[in-house]
């Protein structure tokens, strides 16, 4: 588990503040992000997390009001996190930072009982008012997701689009989710058997199954089709540059 200074103690919390638990997965994003919010009078990160697991594990302990939690999560997803610690911690409101506006993935994670959903390139000001609304016991979503939602919803109602999708547009699973993003990061099947428990042939089946419902063939085209879908997020090198498997795909 990786935590903050706070690390192997309860932090004592200011009267009053909300209480933020921190889970992403990037260290450097995690730590500027950790610096906008104690910059703020009435916010208090008591932990930060950078896997589903340990988000749930510190939810539970820590009792925050606010979970604010990357959708990339490794080991458990950030939508199966969100169902987890809604059951564990009933208080605590989920707040989801996602890297695209699809709107099957947004349902998805509505219906895990994520209090609002922001993109990634949000700035502070929407991220804090975001923390302060759903403290206040109220949801978010950022206005891309919530423009793109009432634009459906308005097609929807002039019957210009069906109420159910098209049967060959398939929504990934979290299970899906979580190993589309291990194969953009790099990992092996063995890797990925490891990391989320699973024999090897099942997530070679996983994989088989995730191109047959994308419609894709191989692992560049893949990668290359959910990096535009923003079903993953793209990794950066230290050099600020995409990692070696996603810009392959890029570049083919």
């Amino acid at each position: 588990m990786h935590a903050g200074s706070s690390a192997g103690r309860t932090p004592i919390l200011q009267s009053g503040r909300i209480k933020v638990l921190l889970a992403y997965r990037h260290t450097l994003l995690r730590q500027a992000l950790r610096t906008l919010l104690v910059a703020q009078g009435d916010i208090e990160v008591i932990h930060e997390a950078e896997d589903g697991k340990t988000a749930i594990e510190c939810a539970e302990r820590f009792r925050p009001d606010i979970v604010l939690m990357d959708t990339q999560l490794p080991i458990v997803s950030g939508i199966e996190a969100t169902r987890l610690i809604r059951k564990r911690a009933r208080n605590a409101r989920v707040l989801l930072l996602t890297a695209g506006a699809d709107d099957e993935y947004i349902l998805q994670l509505l219906r895990a009982g994520a209090a609002g959903c922001l993109l990634k390139d949000c700035d502070g000001p929407e991220l804090l008012l975001a923390i302060r609304a759903a403290h206040r016991g109220g949801s978010y979503l950022s206005p891309a997701i919530s423009d793109k939602m009432v634009q459906n919803y308005i097609r929807l109602a002039d019957g210009q689009i069906d109420l159910v999708p098209p049967p060959r547009r398939e929504v990934l699973s979290v299970r899906e989710r979580e190993i589309l993003q291990l194969v953009a990061d790099g990992n092996g099947n063995q890797q990925i058997a490891q990391d989320l428990c699973l024999s090897v042939k099942t997530v070679e089946a996983h994989k088989a199954h995730i191109m047959r419902k994308l419609n894709v063939r191989g692992r560049t085209e893949l990668i290359k089709y959910a990096i535009r879908k923003g079903l993953i997020e793209l990794e950066m090198e230290e050099s600020g540059q995409p990692r070696i498997a996603e810009r392959e795909a890029l570049a083919s």
